[in-house]
């Protein structure tokens, strides 16, 4: 696993200079005060003031540093020493108290102590993991009993078509369950700029059913409080997919009949 996480690893330290300069994330907005939290993770996770929250995977921390203006009490991290070190920056000079560990997810319960009133993780995170079962357990390791993970992700059924915007049809080409192997990729640009170049292009990443999602945080001992499925993405996939007075991004061919977000809440027994 080490030649794909640090494949990995290197691709995501090239990007965060791209994207921390790209209109897409948008910092100038950030440091005015906007927030960087979408709909959904606001109405469905309001309540976290004054609790301790944990990002998982949270690249330079705009979304970390946007709960803690919710008044959350934020620890975020990434296995990008690039990234924390760019959110760290952030932070410090948007005045804003927040703690980041540079850690891979697996081994994070040997660099961090403490549990969690919130675990949090968000858009396009878990394919960049081989295995959920040890992340399930994760999550539970640093919850509070009593305490609540919320996840909002891309659809797994999304990630199996092709994408690009020359194409005006959905395109079967990815599997949708777990592989043996990871599936490999390499390809210039990044999602918030397709036009940068970048050097480390190789890229290695998983596909996980749902079932697996949610099967792996029952067998680390949380109880499933919900999960929605939703027609309906912060991002543009497909060139026929037009964005509506929400944000959202929805499909002019075969709309409602795809899912293209889900989020889900599980809580650790008190």
């Amino acid at each position: 696993m080490n030649e794909y996480f640090e494949a990995n690893r290197r691709h995501w330290d090239e990007l965060v200079g791209i994207h921390s300069q790209s209109p897409y994330y948008d910092v100038a907005s950030f440091k005015a005060g906007k927030s960087k939290l979408k709909p959904v993770e606001r109405e469905e996770l309001r309540d976290v003031r004054g609790k301790t929250f944990l990002h998982l995977q949270c690249h330079f921390g705009l979304d970390t540093l946007s709960w803690a203006r919710e008044g959350a009490i934020v620890t975020g991290i990434d296995f990008s020493e690039q990234a924390i070190e760019a959110a760290r920056a952030l932070a410090g000079e948007c005045g804003i108290e927040a703690r980041f560990l540079v850690s891979d997810l697996y081994s994070l319960p040997e660099r961090l102590s403490g549990q969690f009133d919130i675990v949090f993780t968000s858009y396009g995170a878990l394919c960049w993991l081989p295995d959920l079962a040890p992340w399930a357990r994760v999550v539970s390791h640093f919850l509070k009993p009593g305490g609540a993970f919320y996840a909002v992700e891309f659809h797994p059924a999304l990630g199996i078509f092709e994408w690009g915007d020359e194409l005006e049809e959905l395109d079967v080409r990815y599997p949708y369950f777990t592989v043996a192997e990871p599936l490999k990729f390499e390809e210039d640009g990044s999602y918030a700029d397709r036009q940068a170049p970048v050097e480390n292009r190789l890229t290695y990443s998983w596909p996980h059913p749902l079932s697996e999602v949610i099967s792996c945080l029952v067998a680390a001992g949380l109880r499933i409080e919900f999960l929605h499925e939703f027609p309906f993405s912060t991002e543009r996939h497909f060139a026929f997919m037009e964005q509506g007075a929400d944000g959202m991004y929805r499909l002019t061919k075969y709309d409602g009949s795809l899912p293209l977000m889900y989020s889900v809440k599980a809580t650790k027994p008190a």
